[in-house]
């Protein structure tokens, strides 16, 4: 990584006055300079790169990817990465009243100023902070109102696996794993700024490059009842699919030994040590466990030394193993026994999310936390088994009282069990079952720790989210239901809660019904609801992931304004061969499996984990991972 420049440090002027600062929330949220943030000699750079995560300082700095490609680009000579986070509402008015454009961190200069805006979207209820960002950049929302004098506006993240309802507010769309194509991307945009290119030219070159979607290039057709039709190139050249980007060895990409350490408390305040991407596992809901196919696991000798030099660089006292499913990586015993073995003294804590409760998980949390404090989680996701094996958890009810019984033998007294309300095929009795779920658990703590050993009553804590079909995934044509009917299902399940024997040990609560039907319509959506979307901005409607802030008038007002009927979106029913808006791009699993899929589910059949049995998804054609693995 090129050097900082320390001159560059002591002259930053902040773009905040000390009078604006005073009246905000958190003023560190916007000045920048914390521990590791790059600070480069902007007369040695030629591109520069504003990466934005669109929700607040203390979520955006706790995402690993951000850090990731943070890192990257500025290891990249001559371009120089800053970062941008949604102003909270009591800056966003300061900043309209007084006319002040977005600025990025480390430079304090304005967004309008870079080459590139790179937008994660890590979830869909960050849309209107999107059209934040751009409008308080500066930035015209469409992007065929852009010029040169504006940044390239690019989107990565997971929601880009169904860009199409952002598609009119972003000039390229970035499919895949941040870390192989952005050099040549950025290769052609000097030479396209070196040989006078027009935006357009730019624009239709970079979406030939593997991995990026330029959707002004692309037309949408429909039928006549509204579904999607096709979507095809409108030029020559332009690929029809595209194929996401991926890294076959994550041993051969560099990964941030020098995080940035935040100057106030962030939702993840710990070192972050990705081990693996990907998962096994194939739950039948998990858009993440499909897109990110194959499994890739790091080197046990690389994560010991990206661990030492990131506790070193940082002084953080904890540090958490990221993955989907940290237990399914394959080396984890030794993994986390070196970590204990070599911090654990030297007050270093070791986080294990992503666990299965087995007895080698709580060995190693019995060692790592304090159990009086904290608590396990399950997650068994249905009440029923009929209703696991419909989304392929592969996790049965003597699995989690075992793990329970385990726990409590243990010492633990508090345990967290995370349902869904709304799956596909489920019934009263699947509703029912979520309670008698947590009963037994408190049952078995019961029975299994004596009288005298007990401190105090288990605490069994249920919570349901309500399901919500995603693209690339076994479950995608699933019907949901309107708002009204996910409250009476939380209704009936809060209501069954109280008649259980262990009532006492039990609490309950459930996700926001109407916040979920939203995020439906978004995660299966089309062009036509980037209307919505610019209309419900223009109502007022931000930070929509924020329980405090949403207005679901505002939003339902905007559907009729625009004339569009979200429940089109979310409770028509789907045949299996409709097309999807989101079909054009590969993502390596193919659609005839994930047919399989919803026919198996359909059936209430497990498919094997990828360890066990390749169900030929697709994957493989990628060369590397779980795939080639050797079977012994």
């Amino acid at each position: 990584m090129e050097s900082q420049d320390s001159t560059a440090r002591k002259v930053r002027k902040l773009a905040l006055n000390d009078n604006i600062l005073m009246r905000v929330e958190k003023p560190a949220r916007y000045i920048g300079g914390e521990v590791n943030a790059v600070m480069k000699d902007l007369s040695q750079v030629d591109v520069r790169f504003a990466m934005c995560f669109p929700d607040v300082y203390e979520v955006g700095m706790s995402h690993l990817g951000i850090q990731i490609l943070y890192d990257f680009f500025n290891r990249m000579k001559g371009v120089a990465c800053e970062r941008v986070y949604s102003p909270w509402p009591d800056l966003d008015r300061i900043l309209r009243e007084q006319k002040i454009p977005l600025f990025a961190l480390e430079s304090q200069d304005p967004v309008k100023d870079f080459d590139f805006l790179g937008i994660t979207i890590q979830y869909e209820m960050c849309y209107t902070n999107i059209l934040q960002i751009l409008d308080l950049s500066g930035i015209p929302l469409s992007a065929s109102e852009r010029s040169w004098e504006d940044p390239v506006v690019i989107g990565g993240g997971p929601c880009t696996y169904n860009p199409e309802p952002l598609a009119e507010f972003f000039d390229l769309f970035y499919i895949g794993e941040g870390e192989t194509r952005y050099p040549e991307l950025l290769t052609l945009y000097r030479k396209a700024r070196s040989e006078g290119w027009s935006r357009r030219d730019f624009l239709r070159a970079a979406g030939c490059l593997p991995g990026i979607y330029a959707p002004m290039f692309y037309e949408v057709s429909y039928h006549e009842d509204g579904t999607f039709r096709e979507m095809r190139p409108m030029e020559s050249g332009m690929p029809a699919r595209i194929r996401k980007e991926i890294v076959t060895d994550l041993n051969e990409v560099s990964y941030p030994e020098k995080p940035i350490v935040p100057f106030i408390k962030i939702i993840q305040d710990r070192a972050t040590l990705e081990i693996m991407r990907g998962c096994i596992r194939g739950c039948r809901f998990c858009q993440a466990g499909a897109v990110y196919r194959p499994v890739r696991e790091r080197s046990l000798d690389f994560l010991k030394e990206k661990a030492r030099r990131i506790l070193e660089n940082t002084g953080y006292e904890e540090i958490t193993l990221s993955s989907l499913s940290s237990s399914d990586y394959t080396q984890l015993p030794e993994l986390v026994n070196h970590l204990i073995e070599e911090y654990q003294g030297k007050g270093v804590n070791i986080s294990l999310p992503s666990l299965r409760i087995d007895a080698f998980s709580l060995s190693v949390m019995s060692k790592v936390q304090d159990i009086k404090k904290s608590s396990l989680t399950f997650a068994p996701e249905a009440g029923t088994q009929r209703m696991r094996n419909v989304i392929n958890k592969g996790l049965t009810e003597e699995d989690i009282l075992t793990g329970a019984a385990r726990a409590f033998q243990g010492g633990w007294n508090k345990v967290k069990l995370y349902f869904m309300l709304g799956l596909p095929g489920e019934t009263e009795e699947d509703m029912r079952g979520i309670p008698r779920l947590a009963n037994e658990v408190a049952r078995v703590y019961y029975d299994t720790v004596p009288k005298e050993e007990r401190r105090g009553r288990c605490t069994v804590t249920a919570s349901s989210s309500f399901f919500i079909p995603k693209p690339f995934t076994g479950l995608q044509w699933a019907v949901m239901y309107p708002k009204e009917e996910y409250i009476r299902r939380a209704h009936l399940v809060k209501d069954a809660f109280r008649e259980q024997l262990n009532f006492k040990s039990l609490q309950y609560q459930y996700h926001e019904a109407d916040v979920s039907v939203l995020e439906g319509v978004f995660a299966r959506g089309d062009r036509r609801i980037s209307r919505v979307i610019r209309a419900a901005y223009r109502k007022g409607c931000l930070f929509d992931a924020w329980g405090e802030y949403y207005d679901d008038e505002k939003w339902q007002s905007a559907f009729r304004e625009c004339g569009i009927d979200p429940d089109f979106y979310t409770i028509r029913e789907r045949d299996l061969d409709e097309a999807f808006p989101w079909d054009f791009i590969d993502t390596g699993v193919t659609k005839e499996f994930f047919k399989r899929e919803w026919r198996r589910a359909m059936a209430g059949e497990l498919t094997p984990n990828c360890r066990v049995s390749c169900s030929g998804c697709g994957a493989k054609s990628f060369g590397g991972g779980v795939c080639f693995e050797d079977p012994s």
